[in-house]
């Protein structure tokens, strides 16, 4: 890991503390997709309700599947987003000050009940939205694989390998992930 801090530099990362339904709702976009197809994605949803704000649940319940889709949505994330907009207007997802005052585990537990929100999908909101110091998201593949390079492994770590090593990086396993996705990025090295 010191090799890999020495050549990346020091960690820039600034939390955006958007309000809960948008950073998850950016985070569904974002599954599965390069950032670059993503972000067009999200241009595009955030385009359809006109203003260039994001839409209050209201106004994404009021738009049907075929209009999300037409952003580029696929069909089950179009449904995703529609069921989350149901859930916060249910107040099923908190504020951002609800978010401030749940542990991690809390968060994974309440937000992970609705569908199309695992795991994943809430380590990114604590990661990038939240700015929470101690999150390991130990089933990203671009961690595994910064892993498997910054430590010169064969094969990719199983998460669980991952998340066992990662407790010596506790309590600023977020910076650690954050060096881990650099790793994945460099040149064939990994940092070394």
């Amino acid at each position: 890991m010191a090799g890999l801090i020495e050549r990346v530099g020091q960690a820039k990362m600034r939390p955006l503390r958007l309000p809960p339904l948008h950073s998850l709702t950016r985070a569904i976009i974002y599954q599965q997709l390069s950032g670059k197809a993503a972000e067009t994605i999200l241009g595009r949803f955030v385009g359809l309700f006109g203003d260039h704000s994001f839409p209050t649940p209201e106004a994404v319940l009021e738009a049907s599947p075929e209009r999300l889709r037409s952003a580029g949505l696929s069909r089950p994330k179009a449904g995703y987003i529609l069921g989350m907009a149901r859930k916060a207007l249910d107040g099923h997802i908190p504020t951002l000050d609800g978010c401030d005052r749940m542990t991690d585990e809390e968060m994974v537990e309440k937000l992970t009940e609705i569908k199309g929100i695992g795991r994943w999908t809430v380590e990114m909101m604590l990661i990038f939205n939240l700015g929470r110091p101690d999150v390991l998201p130990v089933h990203d593949l671009g961690i595994r694989k910064g892993f498997q390079l910054a430590y010169r492994k064969r094969k990719l770590p199983e998460a669980e390998q991952l998340g066992r090593f990662g407790l010596r990086w506790a309590p600023y396993r977020t910076t650690a992930a954050w060096y881990l996705w650099r790793a994945a990025e460099l040149p064939n090295d990994g940092g070394r």
